[in-house]
């Protein structure tokens, strides 16, 4: 491989971050120009789905382009099977010094869990790399060799010790490191996940009682699994500071974006650099009734991504193909134009970022195999199933909210149609809901 033609790949991954929360998606509470702008000059991907809405199957999926039952990190707390190649390993094995800052969540149930070298999958440099948690402050130590200091969740950090702040000073300097070859590194930010209070001025930012509820927030569902879910809803007034923090949340990520776009140019390698924006799920801020995740409805599933590379992705590509994250790994691959493992199970979407005319099935499954749903999404629907028989279609273009479930009413021909579609991906794949899923 000659190193001095390969890019440079910088991922930037938030943790149960929502589309409505940056601008160029629409939202117009806060302005997110920094995160905009990797669409702006690069693609952005309006049709993008997590397969599992879930902090570890997403996260796995996402770097090995396999679904959860496959790379065995199906539920939150399991490790990632150790056989298993993410794109880091790719890229490592092609010449790349890799490395990892950030929400790890693919280790088990060690919390905060350092994660060392010799676990890191790929990722070489992995020094600032912790399995999971959600805390407001954490320092250095004095000692190069000493792991760093977490503090309680009632301590807030600063603009030298709040992880947003702190893992994008680590991405700074692994980026400013003197290196005769190429680099990939991604910086996972625990933010805007619960708990949703930032560090000041983020957290007064803006004024709760200006935050509207979602106007599904009372709406009731016949499964139990959502009951269960809807009586732990917060009231309206808690709901408003929940969402006042977590774009709060999102405006220090935001700027800390335009941090690290300022060091590519200081380093003189922005263009020279693939830049990817995205998350590991979404959050429904009372949608539904709901709070979180771990549900079928988009908000959870449908998450912004966002990449820029001058020279091959042309400025304000807008791809409107459903693309999932099985398909990330392939797609990233074949961007740069390095061979895949060969394990994937997803696809490589890299010619729809480059403006060509491919073969590409628009559809992304949906893979919750520890709440047992199976599911997929389609530009026009979304069909999911419980093992319970309970199921779910929602017409996307007419009912963008999802507040008219047509399952079992007179969808009946669509509704064999799309279980044929999802039974068939499923004994293809060799899904756990092969088993019960009866088409």
């Amino acid at each position: 491989m000659d190193n001095a033609a390969q890019p440079n790949v910088l991922i930037i991954h938030t943790d149960q971050q929502s589309l409505w929360t940056l601008s160029c998606y629409g939202c117009e509470v806060i302005d997110t120009p920094n995160i905009d702008r990797i669409g702006r000059e690069g693609a952005r991907l309006s049709q993008f789905f997590v397969n599992s809405a879930v902090c570890t199957p997403s996260r796995g999926t996402f770097l090995t382009g396999r679904y959860p039952h496959a790379h065995g990190a199906y539920r939150n707390n399991l490790p990632l099977d150790r056989d298993e190649i993410t794109f880091a390993e790719v890229f490592r094995r092609n010449g790349y010094d890799t490395g990892y800052a950030g929400k790890w969540h693919l280790d088990g149930m060690a919390r905060p869990g350092w994660v060392h070298a010799e676990r890191s999958m790929g990722f070489e440099y992995a020094r600032f790399m912790f399995n999971r948690g959600h805390w407001k402050k954490i320092a250095d130590t004095d000692m190069d060799d000493c792991e760093p200091t977490i503090f309680p969740y009632r301590e807030f950090g600063d603009e030298t010790t709040y992880p947003t702040d702190w893992l994008t000073d680590k991405t700074i300097s692994f980026i400013r490191k003197e290196r005769d070859k190429p680099f990939c590194f991604m910086v996972s930010i625990p933010d805007p996940h619960t708990p949703f209070q930032p560090r000041g001025p983020y957290d007064t930012m803006l004024e709760p009682l200006a935050m509207v509820v979602p106007e599904s927030y009372g709406d009731s569902s016949a499964f139990e699994g959502f009951a269960d879910a809807q009586s732990r809803k917060p009231d309206q007034d808690r709901l408003r500071q929940f969402k006042a923090w977590y774009y709060g949340a999102v405006k220090l990520i935001d700027d800390n974006v335009g941090r690290l776009f300022a060091c590519l140019e200081g380093e003189g390698i922005l263009d020279d650099t693939i830049i990817v924006f995205t998350t590991d799920h979404g959050e429904y801020m009372g949608e539904h009734g709901l709070m979180g995740k771990n549900m079928i409805y988009e908000t959870a599933h449908r998450v912004p991504f966002l990449v820029r590379w001058p020279g091959r992705i042309a400025a304000g590509t807008d791809v409107n193909r459903v693309i999932a994250s099985v398909d990330f790994q392939q797609t990233l691959l074949g961007l740069v134009g390095l061979e895949p493992c060969g394990r994937e199970q997803g696809r490589d979407g890299s010619g729809l970022l480059r403006g060509e005319s491919v073969t590409w099935e628009d559809e992304a499954f949906v893979h919750h195999p520890s709440h047992q749903w199976a599911g997929v999404y389609t530009p026009e629907h979304l069909y999911a199933v419980h093992s319970s028989g309970y199921g779910m279609l929602f017409d996307r273009e007419r009912d963008p909210d999802q507040r008219e479930n047509l399952f079992g009413g007179d969808g009946g021909e669509l509704i064999r149609e799309m279980s044929e579609r999802v039974g068939a991906h499923f004994q293809g794949c060799d899904g756990p809901a092969a088993e019960w899923f009866s088409a």
